[in-house]
């Protein structure tokens, strides 16, 4: 069966996606399984990073990562006694944060632009390929072009 290549983003704090890159993975909601199922192999997503620390109130307000999904599983690990996250295996790519601010006049996931962080509040939602091509254009520049 084809089927089209989906978009998506991740709402996490810049800290916890910077340990997902570092592990090749990605987790959405909190360690839930069902946004992580909506995946397929060839996705591609983005993180968007609220903030910089989980808990802390310093603002970040960028795309903090860009990856591929790598295949079809998706699985636990035991992080500590009471906490046991779904994951998927994610091909980060080599790219640069990106501040929302400027982009938001020609995101399409965001209809009303004075209250443009409320989509984020869903935590895993997905995109169509404009804003995703808006968003990564923008992230895979290259430093020194």
């Amino acid at each position: 069966m084809n089927r089209d290549r989906k978009y998506w983003i991740i709402v996490a704090s810049k800290d916890h996606v910077k340990n997902g890159i570092a592990e090749g993975i990605a987790q959405a909601c909190h360690g839930k399984v069902s946004p992580l199922k909506r995946m397929r192999k060839d996705d591609f997503i983005l993180y968007y990073s609220g903030k910089r620390t989980m808990g802390r109130p310093e603002m970040c307000q960028e795309f903090t990562a860009i990856g591929k999904v790598m295949d079809d599983e998706i699985y636990q690990v035991k992080v500590s006694e009471d906490f046991c996250p779904s994951r998927r295996n994610i091909e980060f790519l080599p790219g640069n944060d990106v501040s929302i601010l400027p982009l938001i006049p020609g995101l399409d996931f965001i209809p009303d632009k004075k209250s443009w962080g409320y989509p984020f509040r869903f935590g895993f939602f997905e995109i169509n390929q404009h804003d995703f091509e808006l968003i990564s254009s923008q992230m895979l520049q290259k430093e020194y072009v």
